[in-house]
């Protein structure tokens, strides 16, 4: 599989990264061993985890995998700290809290470092520079060899990565920035991947496949097994399933006939070699899912492909994002 650089770091990372939200909870440990060796023998490197992904199960399973399964030395293992199951306050980023979080982070995950460590979420309680001190403690204690945010909005990611960039040597830059990116959530274009491009911070996209709806499952009926009809994940499908992403999926679906593929590989191929894009972090139940999802390594679209898919699924975007002279 190609590695790209994370960002503007030395940092390289598989082109699809593979996701664990669901490990220890709906993914059991026989299914996840499958998932990472697969994923492995076919050159992936990026596993990205969190430690509130089924309440720290996640980054467990994912250290005894990794105890036997897979050599430690050929992944690189990104986590997140910042979210908190107390309905008053969802996130917390203060400098305490995230120390603590990783440590622990880490002796789940049996490991004496991470290769990116992200800041969950975006605390308005904190104060920025504390959440950020964090980081550079972390880098520098050599806990995490590098570091990123994760659901920041524009103007959030632009404050943050400009105070880590106005003390190099102090501080540790931004490595990457994760979101959610795919046909049916552009919305980062609008602020956080100029912010991002401009500012050399690597976009690690989540739900690429529009939480499995740009995979064509759901056109006719939810299936059973599927993440639509479980009763954690059931919430997260519903709000694509309305008629603008009906277009689009129509709209993959025609591409991928065109080009005798599959909706799956059109739809991760599109945010894959998207500007600014460094990996998809593709979350899949099984090795069979994986699998599919990492055969589109062989496939680039045609440009006139991707033009079409940029015209149905273009978000409305105004002023202030375009001149306004042209409005």
């Amino acid at each position: 599989m190609e590695q790209r650089h994370l960002g503007r770091t030395g940092l390289r990372v598989s082109r699809i990264g593979l996701g664990t939200l669901t490990w220890g909870r709906d993914t059991d440990e026989h299914d996840a061993a499958d998932m990472l060796k697969a994923f492995w023998e076919a050159g992936g490197t990026l596993v990205d985890t969190a430690d509130v992904y089924g309440d720290g199960e996640a980054e467990y399973l994912l250290g005894q995998l990794m105890d036997g399964l897979v050599p430690r030395r050929d992944l690189v293992i990104s986590t997140k700290a910042g979210s908190v199951p107390d309905p008053d306050r969802r996130f917390d980023g203060s400098r305490g809290h995230l120390l603590a979080a990783l440590d622990a982070s880490l002796a789940r995950l049996g490991t004496e470092y991470v290769d990116l460590w992200h800041i969950h979420a975006y605390d308005p309680e904190t104060p920025l520079e504390e959440t950020l001190q964090a980081l550079d403690i972390a880098v520098s204690s050599g806990r995490a060899r590098y570091a990123g945010v994760s659901n920041f909005c524009g103007w959030q990611l632009a404050k943050a990565a400009t105070w880590q960039l106005a003390a190099p040597g102090v501080r540790t830059r931004l490595a990457g920035t994760q979101l959610e990116y795919s046909l049916l959530q552009r919305g980062v274009e609008r602020e956080v991947l100029p912010a991002a491009l401009d500012l050399g911070v690597g976009l690690l996209p989540s739900s690429p496949l529009g939480r499995g709806v740009l995979t064509g499952k759901y056109r006719h009926t939810t299936p059973p097994d599927s993440r639509g009809a479980s009763e954690h994940l059931a919430p997260f499908v519903e709000p694509y399933l309305d008629d603008t992403a009906t277009r689009i999926v129509d709209a993959v679906t025609t591409a991928a006939d065109g080009l005798a593929v599959t909706p799956l590989q059109v739809a991760l191929a599109w945010v894959r070699d998207r500007p600014g894009v460094a990996a998809p972090i593709v979350g899949a139940r099984n090795a069979q899912q994986l699998t599919a999802a990492l055969s589109v390594e062989a496939l680039s679209l045609p440009d006139e492909i991707c033009r079409a898919l940029d015209d149905v699924s273009a978000p409305l975007h105004r002023y202030p994002d375009h001149d306004w002279s042209t409005l």
